[in-house]
């Protein structure tokens, strides 16, 4: 006689599918209400001046021109904005590495007085809001011959983005194990050459993470770029300046224009980051 096997009981499974298509359900439904502004901002700038008077407007529009866009891009001071934003964000990506990765290596690879105390301190900087720190700064930057200029506005948000710089390496480099440091200083290197060499290559994902993060908060940032500048201004400062007397179809190119170069810089940088198995995006 055979032996019969007991009947293999697939509620668990079943459950942990179901439980996994909820997960992608839930993921699908986030990226989709993410993705509907950028999407329907992006329609309405590609429209024509006719079909943006419409009311009410259609969710996808019937008459598609790309003179919304040209006519926001001859616009007076939005070339000379944009090339501002570029260099004000990538100064900005650049002097936050250079200060605030050395800084989270500290952070993360020595123990010493006060620690604890400098982390909240770092996050209470930045919960400070920008107008307090904007005002004094402008006037700081007109007693030295620094107001009204992409340096100034570099400064700001090298500020502004350097206490969450220096969370974001130091957790990326606690992440990176100490042996392999070790390892190399064993072979002859020094603590330096080991940290350049060994640590700094393998945090590459983190540090790219804390870029993207750097550059779209640079970016973004409009209410301190207006406060110190005036003739050379980012492209949200001038955006907002120009709001007041501006056109419908203005409002609606710079928002998407706005939207765009953030997105193209975290496209380039994604295969850096890593993702919660280990590997990296394509």
């Amino acid at each position: 006689m055979t032996a019969t096997l007991p009947e293999i009981d697939r509620a668990p499974l079943r459950r942990r599918r179901w439980r996994a298509a909820g997960v992608q359900f839930a993921c699908i439904l986030l990226s989709l209400f993410m993705a509907a502004p950028i999407v329907l901002i992006g329609l309405s700038a590609v429209s024509s001046s006719t079909a943006l008077l419409q009311f009410p407007k259609p969710l996808i529009p019937s008459g598609f021109s790309l003179d919304t866009i040209k006519a926001f891009i001859e616009a007076t001071g939005t070339i000379a904005a944009f090339g501002n934003s570029l260099l004000a964000g990538v100064y900005t990506v650049v002097l936050s590495l250079i200060i605030g990765a050395p800084a989270g290596y500290a952070l993360a690879r020595y123990a010493f007085r006060g620690k604890d105390a400098y982390q909240i301190f770092m996050l209470l900087a930045r919960a400070l809001p920008i107008v307090v720190l904007s005002v004094p700064l402008a006037t700081l930057f007109l007693r030295f011959g620094g107001y009204d200029t992409v340096f100034a506005v570099t400064l700001l948000h090298t500020v502004l983005a350097m206490p969450t710089t220096v969370l974001i390496t130091a957790s990326v480099f606690v992440s990176v194990p100490t042996d392999v440091e070790e390892a190399a200083r064993v072979f002859g290197c020094s603590r330096f050459e080991a940290a350049r060499r060994v640590v700094f290559p393998l945090a590459i994902p983190g540090l790219a993470a804390s870029s993207i993060f750097t550059f779209v908060l640079s970016w973004n940032e409009i209410l301190g770029a207006a406060v110190i500048t005036l003739g050379h201004r980012t492209l949200p400062a001038q955006v907002l300046a120009s709001l007041g007397e501006a056109p419908q179809a203005y409002r609606f190119a710079g928002g998407f224009v706005l939207i765009l170069p953030a997105l193209v810089f975290i496209f380039f940088m994604r295969r850096y980051l890593v993702n919660m198995w280990g590997t990296t995006l394509r």
